[in-house]
C-alpha cells in the first residue's frame, strides 16, 4: 500500500505545505468534504483533477487540531465518513460502512491511534459542563450552551460552542 507520491504528500508535514505540494505537481483539486471528530481530530477529502503518478484521485487527508498531518489515504472513490472511522475503530457501534479499496497510505510521526480520540475518558480543552460527546467518541462543544469566552490561549471566542438559536453539527 506504499506509494513514494503518497508518501511524499504526507512529508509535507502539515496541510497548508501539503495542498501546495499538490498545487505544484498535479493541478488542481476539489475539496469535497472536511469531517472533524472530537476536538482533535480532521478528515480533509479531495479529489486531484490530475493524479498521476498517484494511485487514485481521492485523498483523505487526517491532520490534528494543529494541522499537522497524521496520515493520507488514496481511494479511487470517497469514502462514507463513518465507513472510514469503521475501519479504523471497528469496535464502535455507531461507526458502520464498507470503506472502498485503500490505494496507498502514508503516516507520519503526528500519526497515533485515532480510537484513542473517542475513549469516554479522552483529553479534552473543554470543561465538562461546556461539551457532549460525538458521534463515535470524542468530545465537542456542546449544543445550544456557550463556551468559555477565551479559550486555552487566552483568544478570545475561539472555544465558544453554539450560541441559543444558532444550527448545530
Amino acid at each position: 500500500m506504499m506509494n513514494a507520491s503518497v508518501q511524499s504528500l504526507a512529508d509535507a508535514m502539515d496541510l497548508g505545505s501539503l495542498l501546495q505540494e499538490i498545487r505544484e505537481r498535479h493541478g488542481e483539486f476539489d475539496l469535497l468534504a472536511h469531517w472533524k471528530q472530537g476536538e482533535f481530530h480532521h478528515d480533509v477529502v479531495l479529489r486531484v483533477h490530475r493524479f498521476a503518478p498517484l494511485p487514485a484521485p481521492v485523498l483523505v487527508v487526517s491532520t490534528n487540531c494543529n494541522g499537522g498531518v497524521k496520515e493520507v489515504l488514496c481511494f479511487g472513490d470517497v469514502p462514507e465518513r463513518y465507513a472510514l472511522w469503521h475501519h479504523r475503530c471497528p469496535g464502535v457501534p455507531e461507526f458502520s460502512g464498507e470503506l472502498p479499496p485503500i490505494a496507498a497510505q502514508a503516516r507520519t510521526s503526528h500519526y497515533f491511534d485515532p480510537c484513542e480520540l473517542l475513549a469516554v475518558d479522552a483529553r479534552s480543552e473543554l470543561r465538562a459542563e461546556f461539551r457532549e460527546r460525538d458521534v463515535g467518541g470524542g468530545w465537542r462543544p456542546r449544543c445550544g450552551q456557550p463556551g468559555p469566552a477565551v479559550d486555552a490561549a487566552g483568544e478570545p471566542g475561539s472555544a465558544r460552542g453554539s450560541a441559543p438559536g444558532e444550527m448545530c453539527p
